[in-house]
């Protein structure tokens, strides 16, 4: 039996083969809804399958968007990746993820091998990109879009939450509730100091103690952004006899880690210990008691990052800032923070 082609489709539905292509592409240029309809209808007829490998040879590019995140493990990571691969399905791609660990040379063998790939382009989620990596998307030109985090080795355009601004909500509230002081538990000292979200917690949290006159001496803690490892730390520290009071999370998975470690210490939270988060993560509303956290609209930061990697206009010149895609970010108030 021979090959459906492109050609058959159009005689069958009276159109140019051009035609085709956009509706089968969706796009780059708008067809009539009626004209759609006969298109799809003569596809359906005769079986017609598009040769995507044949596409992406002619093209130079896939249908093929990469993600590169550091854990999808994490619950944030993991609900942001869904949300990527949602938007980007809306616009007739696919997403490729790669994990690296929090690990240089895992993210840079993603990088070659999704760039090696030719994908339509390549949102990252960098902790931190090394001058190697950013040398190797300099060297592909690639079309990339920072997602979350926006490290200084490279100057593409970067969707963020406002993550200084929503510690400092988080902490004004815990404040609010007539605390001495707030403890802030943040990042490792392997945390980058620029362009990362849980620098700009810690930050955020400094201004707004800062604000209320209270000292941040001796009152910030270092952990992992995991759970387990939050857990760990906090069973030391809520063991202290000048446990904190209050404490900020600057992420959902911490706080988690930290609740836990509470309820084993027998530790009333909140009445003995307020507990706020950042992310707002699916769990943050299962915990006992409900999470206090700061929430970002992931799903409307997911559909710029991919609206950004697609568009021809991606790589334009202009500021810093005019390549800042800034989304606000919000308190989430809850029971772990001592409001009813």
């Amino acid at each position: 039996m021979a090959k459906v082609t492109r050609d058959d489709v159009a005689r069958l539905a009276g159109t140019s083969t051009a035609v085709v292509s956009y509706v089968i592409n969706n796009g780059p240029r708008p067809v009539a809804p009626a004209t759609r309809e006969r298109v799809l209808a003569a596809i359906k007829e005769l079986g017609y399958r598009p040769d995507r490998v044949a596409q992406a040879m002619a093209s130079r590019r896939t249908d093929l968007i990469g993600m590169i995140v550091p854990d999808a493990r994490q619950p944030f990571f993991a609900e942001m990746t869904h949300a990527v691969e949602q938007a980007a399905s809306e616009r007739g791609k696919m997403v490729l993820v790669g994990n690296t660990d929090y690990v240089d040379e895992r993210e840079a063998h993603y990088l070659r091998a999704f760039l090696g790939m030719r994908v339509s382009g390549l949102i990252l989620v960098s902790h931190g990109l090394t001058d190697s990596a950013a040398a190797e998307i300099d060297a592909w030109d690639a079309r990339v879009v920072l997602l979350h985090e926006r490290p200084e080795a490279i100057d593409d355009v970067a969707v963020v939450t406002d993550d200084l601004g929503g510690a400092q909500l988080a902490t004004r509230h815990l404040l609010e509730h007539g605390h001495e002081y707030v403890a802030c538990v943040g990042g490792t000292a392997e945390t980058p100091t620029v362009g990362d979200p849980v620098s700009d917690h810690v930050e955020g949290w400094r201004r707004a103690m800062r604000e209320a006159g209270r000292s941040v001496e001796g009152r910030l803690f270092e952990a992992p952004y995991n759970r387990y490892d939050a857990y760990q730390m906090a069973l030391e520290l809520l063991a202290r006899p000048d446990r904190p009071s209050a404490i900020f999370c600057s992420t959902d998975d911490q706080a988690i880690g930290i609740l836990r470690a509470a309820r084993e210490l027998r530790i009333d939270v909140p009445g003995q210990l307020a507990v706020a988060g950042f992310d707002d993560v699916k769990e943050a509303g299962l915990t006992d008691p409900p999470l206090t956290t700061v929430a970002s609209d992931r799903p409307a930061m997911a559909r710029a990052a991919v609206d950004l990697v697609l568009d021809d206009g991606l790589r334009v010149a202009g500021s810093r800032r005019e390549r800042l895609k800034l989304f606000p970010s919000r308190l989430v108030v809850r029971q772990s923070c001592g409001c009813s």
